[in-house]
C-alpha cells in the first residue's frame, strides 16, 4: 500500500489519521547517522540496517516501516543511489489498498502548497497535536521504486490518502532491473512547483526512507546510499 507521507515523523508513508504509528527501535549505527525508525501498529516491521558505506538497507517479508532524519536548508537538487534485489510486483499506487512498493525516498517541506485547504490544515493540526514537540512537514514529495510506472503519466500524482499534502512520482517501476545500482538526481524546487503549484518553495525539513510490502506479502531487500543535497 502506498501511504505517502502526510507527516514524516508520524506516518511518513501512512495516511493521516488512518493508521496508528509508534516509535521503533532504531539500530545504533543508524541512530548515529541521525535516523529514527517508526512502525505501523499491527503491521510487522521491516528491518533497517546501516551499510558499510553509511547507507541504509531494508530487509523483510510482508512488512512495512520507515526511517526519517532532518534535512535542512533551501530546496536544491537531491542525489542518491539505490538498488532493489527483491521487491513486490507492480501495483497501482493511485488506489487505496494493495498498493505496495519496494522503497520510497520522501522529502518533507516546512509549509503547505498553495491549494491546501481548511480540511487538510485541520487534519494536520490533529496530527501535530499527537506529534507533540516535533513539527511535522506540511507538504511532501515521494520518489518511488515500485508501481506500474503509469501513475501520473510519469509525473507527480496525488496520494490517495492525502491529496492536498502529499505527492508521489515513480522513478523506477516495479519491473526495473534488480540487483544493480541506479543513480538519481531530482530538482526539489522545480518538482515542488510542478507538484503543488505556486512560486515560493518552502524550506526543506526532513527526508525519509520507507518500504511497504505487507499486502502482497513480498520479500524486500533494497538499499539507499549517498543521499546528498547538491547545487542545481
Amino acid at each position: 500500500m502506498t501511504r505517502p507521507a502526510l507527516a514524516l515523523a508520524l506516518a511518513c508513508a501512512a495516511p493521516l489519521l488512518m493508521a496508528a504509528v509508534a516509535p521503533g527501535r532504531t539500530a545504533p549505527e543508524l541512530e548515529r547517522l541521525g535516523w529514527r525508525k517508526v512502525l505501523w501498529q499491527g503491521i510487522p516491521a521491516a528491518r533497517f540496517e546501516a551499510t558499510p558505506s553509511g547507507g541504509v538497507r531494508v530487509l523483510g517479508s510482508g512488512e512495512a516501516a520507515f526511517l526519517y532524519r532532518s534535512l535542512s536548508g533551501a530546496a536544491a537538487c537531491l542525489t542518491w543511489r539505490w538498488r532493489v534485489d527483491a521487491g513486490p510486483p507492480a501495483t497501482d499506487l493511485t488506489r487505496k489498498g494493495g498498493d505496495d512498493r519496494a522503497i520510497s525516498l520522501t522529502v518533507g517541506f516546512a509549509d503547505y502548497g498553495p491549494n491546501a485547504g481548511i480540511a487538510a490544515r485541520a487534519q494536520m493540526a490533529v496530527a501535530q497535536a499527537v506529534a507533540g514537540d516535533h513539527r511535522l512537514p506540511r507538504s511532501t514529495l515521494s520518489y518511488v521504486w515500485g508501481g506500474t510506472g503509469q501513475e501520473g503519466a510519469g509525473g507527480f500524482f496525488a496520494s490517495p490518502y492525502g491529496p492536498a499534502i502529499a505527492r508521489a512520482r515513480v522513478l523506477r517501476p516495479a519491473g526495473s532491473p534488480q540487483g544493480r545500482w541506479m543513480e538519481e538526481r531530482v530538482n526539489l524546487g522545480a518538482d515542488w512547483r510542478a507538484a503543488f503549484g505556486g512560486a515560493a518553495v518552502p524550506a526543506l525539513q526532513e527526508v525519509a526512507i520507507s518500504t511497504d510490502v505487507d499486502d502482497t506479502r513480498s520479500r524486500i531487500d533494497a538499499q539507499v546510499e549517498d543521499i546528498r543535497l547538491v547545487p542545481c
